[in-house]
């Protein structure tokens, strides 16, 4: 089956696996062997796909219409795909904060297609709801070809929290439970950082880095906290479990609740994720049984295989 991903940006054709900057969306083309087509690029593609896949930007803004999804281009990408989906970005809810036509125009665009993959079972709930479109879950992937070198076997020391301190990311409600290791607390510099957070105590800012960088500091921790409340692909949680670090996340997060059950807590329920982080740091059996647990269900639950295999039966 020959597919193409529509998406914002420059990049075009095929993802090599030796690709350094493997985010969710170039693993799902590098193991489907899917093409990248900008959308800017469709008026002049005559090759015919069976499957497109349009990943809507969240970025609307007139500023960005050179790489951002025209309404025409939903006909032209229809022209040469036998079905055309469109692929969640961001949290379900994140179209609720454009201006009022711009979500009636997101709305639209997806009544215009034939299927609705998602990240989450939560958000196949929203979506088929708000559109009565199929959805279907599309899960994360992590393609470890360019990181099979870095140690899966380290101890680790110090703790990791997802993301920087905003709503978005709940990075003040990670930091907080991360307390509760009494370690060295490490946070990865994320495009919604804010001015100020090098001045928080026994925090170490990472810089800016590539997904390769990433996963190599991620490997050197020894526990994950990510309490962030925007929820989509989740691979903050994923990443932990490859190296079977457990992770302390939200429920509704497909991939903290599969791989990490036993540090997954309520929405807001920071006491009990602190209550989660001494057992770990105090109970060694506890910490085994959730690190064991994370690594396991990586390779029975996403391991690239076992991605491929779902998405085939998906398509």
């Amino acid at each position: 089956m020959k597919i193409a991903f529509f998406a914002e940006g420059e990049a075009h054709g095929k993802v090599p696996r030796d690709y350094d900057n493997m985010r969710t969306d170039m693993a799902w083309m590098c193991a489907s062997g899917a093409t990248r087509i900008p959308y800017y690029q469709t008026k002049n593609i005559k090759e015919k796909f069976d499957l497109g896949i349009c990943i809507i930007p969240k970025r609307l803004d007139l500023t960005h219409e050179h790489f951002a999804l025209e309404q025409s281009d939903i006909p032209r990408i229809k022209n040469i795909c036998n079905k055309v989906v469109s692929m969640q970005e961001g949290p379900h809810w994140y179209f609720q904060d454009y201006p009022l036509e711009q979500q009636i125009w997101y709305y639209n665009l997806l009544q215009e297609m034939d299927e609705i993959f998602v990240h989450n079972e939560m958000d196949a709930l929203y979506f088929r709801g708000l559109t009565g479109k199929q959805c279907r879950v599309m899960r994360t992937l992590l393609i470890e070809d360019s990181i099979k070198d870095i140690p899966k076997d380290n101890e680790g020391t110090g703790v990791m929290i997802g993301g920087n301190f905003c709503h978005w990311y709940g990075g003040f409600d990670s930091y907080m439970v991360a307390q509760e290791f009494e370690t060295e607390i490490t946070v990865p510099s994320m495009g919604r950082k804010i001015e100020g957070e090098e001045q928080m105590e026994n925090l170490n800012n990472l810089p800016y880095m590539t997904w390769n960088n990433w996963m190599a500091e991620l490997s050197k921790r020894r526990y994950g906290v990510h309490l962030m409340r925007t929820q989509a692909a989740g691979t903050f949680a994923l990443n932990c479990a490859y190296f079977g670090i457990p992770c302390i996340g939200y429920q509704g997060l497909d991939t903290q609740e599969i791989c990490h059950p036993l540090t997954t807590v309520k929405v807001g329920d920071i006491q009990h994720a602190k209550e989660l982080a001494h057992k770990l740091k105090t109970v060694p059996d506890f910490y085994k049984i959730c690190s064991d647990t994370a690594r396991r269900r990586y390779t029975t639950e996403y391991k690239e295989d076992i991605w491929l295999a779902r998405f085939n039966s998906m398509i």
